[in-house]
């Protein structure tokens, strides 16, 4: 089954950000708006702190990856995927943070290398094989 991608992305950056909209104006709604600010500061900031310590962690692997002589094929997928939670994270809401937060952990992100790496594997392969 071959992904869409042009609903898949007006999904992603139209309907995620209404989304997140709607919760932060419910929550604005229901428990005020410096409750609601503070929380979406705290998430933000919390969500970057570990979105750092992921990414270094990352980082050191990949570096005892290119010490040791071996290609960081793992490592750069990982770095990649909390990129993106970085960027989610960033963003105001509470559905882009869960998200975010997802992503950061392992067991979340090693479905996502595998189906990334066999992607790759075959741009590759289909694109240097006659």
């Amino acid at each position: 089954m071959r992904l869409r991608v042009f609903p898949a992305l007006a999904a992603l950056f139209i309907g995620i950000p209404l989304l997140d909209l709607l919760l932060v104006v419910l929550l604005g709604w229901r428990l005020g708006f410096w409750p609601t600010a503070g929380l979406v500061i705290l998430s933000g900031l919390v969500g970057a702190a570990l979105a750092k310590a992921q990414g270094a962690r990352v980082w050191r692997g990949i570096q005892a990856d290119l010490a040791a002589g071996r290609v960081p094929s793992q490592g750069l997928l990982d770095g990649a995927i909390i990129l993106v939670a970085g960027g989610m994270l960033a963003s105001p809401g509470f559905v882009t943070d869960l998200l975010g937060l997802a992503l950061l952990l392992p067991a979340v992100r090693a479905p996502i290398k595998r189906y990334a790496r066999r992607r790759l594997e075959t741009m590759v392969v289909s694109r240097w094989t006659p």
